[in-house]
């Protein structure tokens, strides 16, 4: 209960900041600059006795010799535990130019117990296009490790099988950019809305002298997720122009009013713009508790009665008091947190109840359950 204040309480203080004004930078990206995945598969080596002998582990090691001009018998079965056959993935970031290192992260593929200790060979990281842009190496770096006794037993931290190369990868392409083509630019949004769009829009052309009425526009909304502005087509204007206007701020429209529930930790978090139509609520509780006792019945000394077992059962009942509050037109969040405080309910009877208000549509917002 005292969690579910705390968020309710927290939100509702940050309402009011988050309608102050934002940069642009901060809500919207420009379309055509984002970074790009890169992918490879290649051998860790050096591992103490923690890597594999699987068949394609024996394959690729077999390939990395004949490249070294090493050729092994075909019948010849190469003992290599200390190799693990891996997946390498990377984020290329836009902008990056050739002779500059990216992070790179190594995952073993095959039944390799741990990456603690190996080196990464020399592996060709492609892009979606096929074409290598990056290559990478070097010691990986393995925050996990496992442990195993004689018996079998066995505890793992973390994970083991997974290790990073801080730098590990030298780019050797560059991606094409369409960021200098043109005469103008697209602002993509983070979160698609109509009113935030012509927010940012309105923004652009008051802060750069636009005059609509003349018909002289620098920024068009296109739809809810991308304005369209006007940039010079010298890419040094260019950059200066977009360092000016990133850091425009505007005011984006409110967000869907909204109830978020967290049904694996009772988390509720309600936006400021809730409303409740008229609504009637009642919450109590009836414990119904029953419990038996047996009891051993004999007759007398010179009876001819028989000896019985016999069963005593009580019921007892607990009505709760039961409480009721009723919601009028427009409810706000303030009154409906004070209500259900008022009313004693958990996060789990909250649960219930906002489910309830939906299904007799009562709840004026969107009702989200993670």
């Amino acid at each position: 209960m005292r969690l579910f204040i705390i968020v309710l309480t927290a939100f509702s203080l940050l309402a009011p900041h988050l309608a102050m004004g934002q940069r642009i930078k901060d809500l919207a990206s420009i379309q055509g600059v984002r970074s790009n995945q890169l992918v490879g598969y290649g051998l860790v080596v050096g591992l103490p006795g923690t890597g594999e002998q699987s068949p394609f582990t024996e394959q690729s090691f077999r390939t990395m010799l004949s490249n070294f001009g090493i050729s092994l018998d075909a019948n010849t079965k190469p003992k290599i535990k200390n190799v693990a056959a891996v997946a390498i993935h990377a984020e290329l970031p836009a902008f990056v130019k050739p002779g500059q290192t990216i992070d790179v992260t190594v995952s073993s593929v095959g039944e390799a117990s741990s990456l603690q200790g190996g080196t990464l060979l020399q592996t060709f990281l492609r892009g979606v296009d096929g074409k290598v842009y990056a290559v990478a190496q070097g010691s990986l770096v393995v925050s996990g490790f496992g442990a195993q006794g004689g018996d079998g037993s066995r505890i793992v931290v973390n994970t083991p099988t997974v290790g990073r190369i801080p730098n590990g990868a030298m780019v050797e392409r560059a991606v094409p950019s369409g960021f200098a083509n043109g005469d103008t630019l697209t602002l993509n949004l983070h979160r698609p809305d109509f009113s935030t769009a012509k927010a940012l829009a309105d923004t652009i052309n008051e802060r750069l002298g636009a005059q609509p009425d003349k018909g002289y526009v620098i920024a068009t909304p296109i739809d809810a997720a991308s304005v369209r502005v006007s940039a010079p087509r010298d890419v040094g204007q260019r950059v200066g122009f977009l360092a000016t206007l990133e850091n425009f701020e505007f005011t984006p429209a409110d967000a869907p009013a909204r109830v978020v529930i967290n049904s694996r930790t009772g988390t509720i978090v309600i936006g400021s713009d809730v409303r409740l139509l008229p609504a009637a609520i009642t919450h109590g509780g009836l414990t119904v508790t029953i419990s038996e006792n047996q009891q051993v019945s004999q007759p007398n000394a010179f009876g001819e009665g028989e000896t019985a077992i016999t069963t005593q059962s009580i019921v007892d009942v607990d009505l709760a008091d039961s409480r009721m509050f009723k919601f009028e037109p427009g409810v706000t969040l303030d009154q409906l947190v004070r209500a259900v405080n008022e009313v004693g309910a958990a996060p789990g009877d909250l649960m219930a109840i906002l489910e309830a208000l939906r299904q007799a549509g009562a709840l004026h917002g969107e009702l989200v359950i993670i």
